[in-house]
């Protein structure tokens, strides 16, 4: 995992920090005094992207719909094959809670 590299006090508090946010209100505000919003574009753009490779997209229409280069759209499917399952597990949870509403 990428992360272990920088896995201290810091960066738990960041991830404690977030998990305490109640709302997505409240998520808005932390990440506007937290990013920029290049930052949280960035971040949404691949999360959007995994979602799209997911559902079986091509890159010509992922980048024709979320603007992403095709660096981009190759580290998240990279990702998505042999990451630690991270995006796998918040779309599965996206999904969870789409269909539950």
């Amino acid at each position: 995992m990428q992360l272990d590299k920088l896995r201290k006090k810091e960066v738990d508090n960041l991830f404690a920090a977030i998990l305490r946010m109640e709302n997505i209100e409240e998520c808005y505000q932390f990440f506007d005094d937290l990013c920029t919003v290049g930052e949280i574009k960035s971040l949404a753009q691949r999360l959007e992207v995994a979602r799209m490779l997911r559902t079986g997209s091509t890159y010509n229409q992922i980048e024709a719909d979320t603007g992403a280069s095709t660096a981009t759209i190759s580290r998240v499917k990279r990702c998505l094959h042999y990451g630690t399952d991270g995006y796998v597990m918040a779309l599965d949870r996206l999904e969870t809670d789409t269909e539950t509403k």
